[in-house]
């Protein structure tokens, strides 16, 4: 339930003599109001920080007055989240005066624009954001204005999204959240895919994010063309799910690139049909399959497991039979290589961020509202990704024995 809005009589009060006195019939000029006072209130502030560092109030004679006054101002332009602001700077005859409010080689008062965006950042919604603004500087923030500001970073997103990549990368996966978004009024899901790499170096990093279109060879193709002009030239070894069109896409795209049905969905997509009492010894079970030492005992493993659970949960590994073709290619691998490539740590984190986003905004007012809030999140979390996988070393001289000439 929304929290009811509570406006005493003073707010009441307050709000119409800002109408009155401002004449406001629009956003606009509410935000040309908003600038206006704040250029007052940081003008008064000015004064009062002058007040105590002379200790006496203007026009008061005392033998402090004596020894240090008031002399003139200087004019200054603030940059504000309201816009620019003109304010005059007091001086004092002895030039001491050093002002807290706005430092004296300070122009830029506007890091509430990056609280708003550090607030977006965690998937709050625009009446979150407006809350916690109106708590912490006492006047509200509209959903046009958290827009407006939040637009900022869109020639960033542009210049992240056709950043130059590496030549190659050994494991590229592609993996897909989906979210509610309002287009022409209309609310559907759409899907967001996120192209996660690990370089020759070792380090993991989103390479690419796009808002899914409908799933085809054609739309992949685009994604693909796309890493490659960007500088890719080759991918050693593709994980994803069974997305409509990838395996055509990838043939040509990148002809040489091993497909491989990703083992991070095959175990999600298994899990969802089991019970949460249950999840935790079917987990087990499902890693006796991905870990076995080769791909007859892997198989094994997986009809032992279907017979053990297909009474409870019949659908739950219809999906292993159906793809051991392209999953048994995983087998070949090394342990080392084969742990990279199963362990959901870095995808699952990445989701739960994106999660979170959603948690706290049902429906996104359109296609670049989530975008901006996708890469947001995307930047605070690959921002941790500091180290390179351990013993990469060792994975690295195996993929250039498989993959001869490539590396």
């Amino acid at each position: 339930m929304a929290r009811k809005r509570i406006i005493t009589p003073e707010k009441k009060e307050l709000i119409r003599n800002l109408i009155s006195e401002y004449n406001i019939t629009s956003a606009k000029d509410l935000q040309e109001a908003l600038k206006d006072l704040l250029g007052d209130t940081i003008q008064n502030m000015l004064e009062a920080e002058l007040d105590e560092h002379l200790g006496y109030e203007k026009y008061e004679s005392t033998e402090e007055a004596k020894s240090n006054y008031r002399n003139g101002y200087t004019s200054k332009t603030l940059k504000s989240s309201v816009g620019q602001v003109e304010i005059d700077i007091p001086r004092d005859r002895n030039a001491e005066f050093e002002p807290k409010i706005v430092p004296r080689y300070k122009r830029d008062i506007s890091e509430i624009e990056n609280k708003i965006i550090a607030m977006y950042a965690r998937g709050m919604s625009t009446r979150e954001i407006n809350e916690q603004i109106q708590e912490i500087y006492g006047f509200e923030v509209s959903a046009e204005m958290v827009s407006k500001i939040t637009d900022k970073i869109l020639p960033e997103i542009e210049e992240w999204q056709k950043r130059p990549l590496g030549e190659v990368y050994p494991i590229v996966f592609i993996d897909a959240i989906h979210f509610s978004v309002k287009n022409d009024g209309i609310v559907g899901k759409k899907a967001i895919y996120i192209v996660l790499a690990i370089d020759i170096e070792g380090q993991k990093d989103v390479i690419g994010i796009y808002v899914g279109e409908n799933e085809s060879s054609k739309f992949w193709l685009s994604v693909l063309n796309d890493l490659k002009n960007r500088g890719v030239k080759d991918i050693l070894i593709l994980c994803a799910d069974a997305l409509s069109g990838i395996k055509d896409a990838i043939n040509a795209a990148f002809p040489n690139t091993e497909y491989q049905r990703c083992i991070v969905h095959q175990i999600r997509n298994t899990l969802k049909y089991v019970s949460d009492k249950d999840r935790k010894e079917f987990a087990r079970d499902l890693k006796r399959i991905y870990t076995a030492p080769n791909e007859k005992a892997g198989y094994d493993q997986m009809l032992e497991v279907s017979e053990k659970w297909e009474k409870k949960y019949p659908a739950a590994m219809k999906s292993w039979k159906s793809n051991w073709d392209v999953i048994c290619p995983f087998f070949k691998y090394s342990e080392e290589l084969r742990k990279i490539m199963y362990t959901t740590n870095t995808i699952e984190s990445l989701n739960s961020s994106y999660r979170r986003i959603n948690k706290s905004r049902t429906v996104f007012p359109g296609d670049q509202s989530l975008l901006k809030s996708i890469y947001l999140a995307t930047v605070k979390i690959t921002s941790k990704w500091t180290m390179r996988y351990k013993n990469w070393g060792l994975i690295l001289g195996q993929l250039q024995i498989m993959f001869e000439g490539r590396i």
